[in-house]
């Protein structure tokens, strides 16, 4: 593995558009469950889909106590080695931005700047009214919850949600169109703790590859990009991405 870890540090000391994309895998070592892998939260239970949590009440109290449940790993959670390894490639100026599945928060709570952050999924610790589009505190519509208030409201009548995509809304197109761009241009793609079969998240390392970029994967299981990456690393991201960087360092230090 030490040469993929050459490979993979030389191609980053290079200093171009150097992309990072994350997927469950990288939280998980945080202790955030997985969502899609078996015996994660959607192998438990069916997902509440968007109309129904539009549409029926019974299914807004569902969706609220599901999230409560999850929302307590979430916030006990703190970035692991993998994260503070992309905010330290960040300090040395090498890293472009992260796009990522995740809605965890945890890249910002690692020290990568929001701007540099592209969320393809939403995150859960903002709360956002589905008619007005007001963002509110998590800690308010915590405390709501937690009195009784089994489905909040906004002020204005309309249904408080985490800013997350569920099944069934639509993709953030902003969010996707920026991903799409950093990706269609980027020297360097490194894919993170995604098995890549969501789409449109998947297609992103295609496109960065089709630009000529330099693409390498850190995953604990197979993808669809596997065949066509230039470096492939089976490990958990925390233990590859601390080497990544500490390599990079010292080439640095070198010249």
């Amino acid at each position: 593995m030490n040469d993929k870890i050459a490979q993979i540090a030389t191609k980053i000391k290079e200093g171009g558009k150097n992309v990072v994309f994350t997927g469950a895998g990288i939280s998980t070592e945080s202790g955030i469950p997985d969502y899609r892998s078996q015996g994660g939260i959607w192998d438990k239970f069916r997902p509440v889909y968007f109309d129904e949590f539009m549409s029926s009440k019974d299914a807004r109290v569902e969706y609220w106590r599901r999230w409560e449940e999850l929302y307590q790993g979430i916030t006990q959670a703190v970035p692991n080695p993998a994260h503070i390894s992309l905010a330290r490639l960040n300090e040395l100026g090498l890293l472009q931005a992260v796009i990522t599945q995740n809605i965890d928060g945890l890249h910002q709570a690692s020290g990568v700047p929001d701007e540099k952050i592209v969320e393809l999924h939403g995150n859960t610790c903002r709360i956002r009214c589905m008619s007005c589009r007001k963002i509110s505190a998590i800690d308010g519509v915590q405390q709501r919850l937690s009195g009784g208030d089994r489905a909040p409201e906004c002020d204005c009548g309309g249904f408080l949600k985490p800013d997350t995509i569920s099944f069934g809304q639509a993709m953030p197109v902003a969010a996707v169109e920026k991903s799409v761009t950093l990706s269609s241009q980027c020297d360097f793609f490194l894919i993170v703790g995604s098995t890549l079969v969501v789409q449109p998240a998947a297609q992103m390392p295609v496109y960065a590859k089709n630009n000529g970029a330099f693409l390498a994967i850190v995953n604990l299981s197979e993808t669809p990009c596997d065949d066509m990456c230039d470096v492939l690393i089976r490990d958990k991201a925390g233990n590859v991405l601390q080497q990544i960087i500490k390599k990079v360092e010292n080439l640095m230090k070198s010249g």
